[in-house]
């Protein structure tokens, strides 16, 4: 019964005007943030504690319904893409075509920020790309995203050793390989290091891929613009990753920093950056 009444909801939303799904996404982000007490604390703590540091205007209620917008904005796209994609606006392209000129593949790099579900889709349409994702512990909400997701030129693998195997792999030919940087890895799979101030375990994986070959890493965002106006998709490569392990992964922070600032609202504050996965080493100072 659940199944089929998301599997209705995505229909209708698919139906929708980009503006009106958004408004709904807001409002689902505001109720969420209303009724339950522990998403509360955990959304206030993580922006207000950034807005303190960089001593930036708080737009608590703008980035609460924002978060709403984030997976409202999943959805349509999921299921609209010749639509969003002829929303969207696409800076600084050229870094990506020398990035992928120079035969090593390139790694993409994707904060969850706005409507981070276009890029894979726009890239998708110059060169296939492997994107690496953690399946739902559900089964019926895996498969509907999976379904969700599914779009030519685009390979998702999970995230475990076969996964990683076939991202090596697409990089030896040359193509793109996506991860989203800041998602929480499994115990072993990281490294504690600063992200906005606070210890944060911080994945290895993107560091460890483009060091091996001197592949390129490219950091993008996917910034909303007006309601129902879609997106702007900006690319900013890196520099090289230290060889050390702990200044890389403060250098991979770093560039996750300023993708989310030149839009923080648009940031899944809602999501615990900061928890200690099962198998990890305790963080610094504990």
């Amino acid at each position: 019964m659940r199944k089929l009444f998301l599997k209705l909801s995505l229909k209708t939303i698919a139906s929708l005007p980009l503006g009106v799904v958004q408004v709904l996404g807001g409002f689902l982000g505001g109720l969420a943030y209303v009724g339950s007490k522990q998403y509360r604390q955990l959304f206030k703590s993580q922006y207000g504690a950034v807005i303190h540091h960089y001593r930036l205007q708080s737009r608590l209620w703008t980035a609460i319904t924002a978060s709403g917008m984030l997976f409202s904005d999943s959805l349509w796209i999921w299921r609209n893409s010749k639509k969003a994609l002829a929303t969207t606006i696409v800076h600084n392209w050229k870094v990506v075509q020398d990035a992928m000129s120079e035969g090593k593949g390139m790694i993409i790099l994707c904060p969850h920020l706005g409507g981070f579900e276009i890029i894979p889709r726009f890239l998708a349409g110059h060169f296939p790309a492997t994107i690496m994702y953690r399946p739902s512990r559900q089964a019926w909400l895996n498969e509907l995203v999976e379904a969700g997701r599914a779009y030519p030129n685009m390979h998702f693998v999970p995230t475990n050793l076969n996964g990683v195997r076939q991202m090596t792999r697409a990089l030896s030919k040359g193509e793109a390989i996506a991860i989203l940087p800041d998602q929480v890895p499994s115990g072993g799979d990281g490294i504690w290091a600063d992200f906005f101030g606070r210890p944060a375990y911080t994945t290895t994986l993107p560091i460890r891929l483009a060091n091996r070959h001197d592949t390129p890493a490219v950091m993008f965002t996917a910034k909303r613009r007006a309601l129902g106006k879609g997106w702007i998709i900006d690319a900013k490569r890196l520099n090289s990753f230290s060889s050390d392990a702990n200044s890389a992964a403060k250098e991979l922070n770093t560039a996750i920093e300023d993708a989310i600032l030149l839009a923080p609202e648009q940031f899944i504050w809602s999501y615990n950056r900061y928890k200690h996965p099962a198998g990890a080493e305790l963080p610094p100072g504990n």
